[in-house]
C-alpha cells in the first residue's frame, strides 16, 4: 500500500491594507473571516513609509490617483498604516477569537517592531526580498515561521536569497517560499503555476513551497495545492468595488469561504486507496459486479 504524502494546505487570508486605515473595519474583517469563512490564518502589512520610500517616491502623486488616500504617495501610505500599538491590539483580538495573526514587514524598522510582538508568522513581500539587510535580520532574530514571496524576482535575486537560507540554517517547516505573480489582478496566462514545481526543485530541500495568488476566482488555488503548495495566500476584502489598489485582486467573504471549503475537501481526496474494495463500494460491488466468472 502506497503511503499518502499530501500535506494539508493552509489558507492565509491577507487583509493587507484593505482595511483602509480603519481599525473598526479591520476588526469587522477579522470577525467575518472567523465566523463566516472559518479561516485560521490572517495577514496584515507593516510599513515605515519614510524609511521604505525615497524622498522622490514619498512626495510624488499616487500612480493611480483614484485609489489614493493622500495628496502624495507617502501621505497615502501613512493613511493606510497601523502603528505598532494597533498591531498589538490586532494580535490580542486575533488571540481572543481564535485566529492566528501574521504580517508582512516592508522595512527594517517594521521588522524590529514586529519581532518584539507575539507574532508567529512574518512574511517578506516580493517587493522587499532583495533587501538583504532585512532578510539577514529576520533569519537571525525571528525563530518562528518565516515566509518569503518570489514575485517580480530575478534568478540572481533568488540565488542571493538561497545563499542566506544556506548560511542561516532553519527547520524546513519554519520557512515557506511562495510562487507569486506581482500583478493586480493577474491574468491567467501570467500565473505560471509550474513555478511551484521549479521552486520545489530549487528550494524544496530547505523550505515548504506555497502560492500567493492575485488572480480572479479560486480554481487556480486548487490547482496550486494539487501541485504541492502547502500554503495558499489570497487577499481578502469585504467589497471588491471599494477604493484601494488591492481590492480588485481580492476575494470577498463568500470566495474565501468557498476556497477554504474546497481546500479542506482536497486534503481528503488526495490519497491512495487504503484497501482494494472500500466499504463504501461494497454494496455496489455485490449489486453490480459481473458474476459469470
Amino acid at each position: 500500500m502506497k503511503k499518502n504524502i499530501f500535506l494539508k494546505t493552509k489558507l492565509v487570508a491577507e487583509i493587507g491594507c484593505n482595511h483602509q486605515g480603519n481599525l473598526k473595519m479591520a476588526f469587522k474583517m477579522l470577525d467575518t473571516l472567523r465566523n463566516f469563512c472559518s479561516i485560521k490564518y490572517v495577514k496584515f502589512q507593516k510599513r515605515t513609509p519614510r524609511e521604505l520610500l525615497t524622498e522622490k517616491e514619498y512626495n510624488s502623486p499616487h500612480p493611480n490617483p483614484i485609489n489614493s488616500f493622500g495628496k502624495t504617495y507617502g501621505e497615502h501610505r501613512e493613511k493606510l498604516e497601523f502603528d505598532i500599538s494597533l498591531h498589538n491590539r490586532l494580535i490580542r483580538y486575533c488571540d481572543k477569537i481564535g485566529l492566528i495573526y501574521s504580517t508582512s514587514v516592508w522595512d527594517l524598522t517594521s521588522a524590529k517592531q514586529i519581532t518584539k510582538t507575539k507574532c508567529s508568522n512574518i512574511k517578506i513581500p516580493s517587493a522587499c526580498n532583495n533587501n538583504l539587510e532585512l532578510l539577514k535580520f529576520l533569519f537571525k532574530n525571528f525563530t518562528k515561521n518565516l515566509h518569503i514571496s518570489m514575485g517580480m524576482t530575478t534568478k540572481r535575486e533568488e540565488n542571493n536569497i538561497l545563499g542566506i537560507i544556506k548560511k542561516f540554517k532553519r527547520k524546513k517547516n519554519k520557512l515557506i517560499i511562495y510562487a507569486c505573480t506581482s500583478s493586480y489582478p493577474s491574468l491567467d496566462e501570467d500565473v505560471n503555476l509550474f513555478e511551484i514545481k521549479r521552486l520545489q526543485k530549487k528550494f524544496g530541500r530547505y523550505a515548504e513551497i506555497g502560492f500567493s495568488g492575485h488572480h480572479k476566482g479560486i480554481a487556480i488555488d486548487i490547482a496550486a495545492a494539487t501541485l504541492g503548495a502547502t500554503w495558499i495566500e489570497r487577499h481578502f476584502t469585504l467589497d471588491r468595488t471599494m477604493k484601494g489598489t488591492d481590492h480588485s485582486a481580492s476575494l470577498e467573504p463568500d470566495g474565501i469561504r468557498r476556497l477554504n471549503r474546497d481546500l479542506k475537501s482536497l486534503s481528503k481526496v488526495m490519497t491512495y486507496k487504503k484497501k482494494e474494495i472500500l466499504q463504501s463500494e461494497q454494496l455496489q460491488r455485490e449489486k453490480l459486479k459481473y458474476k459469470k466468472v
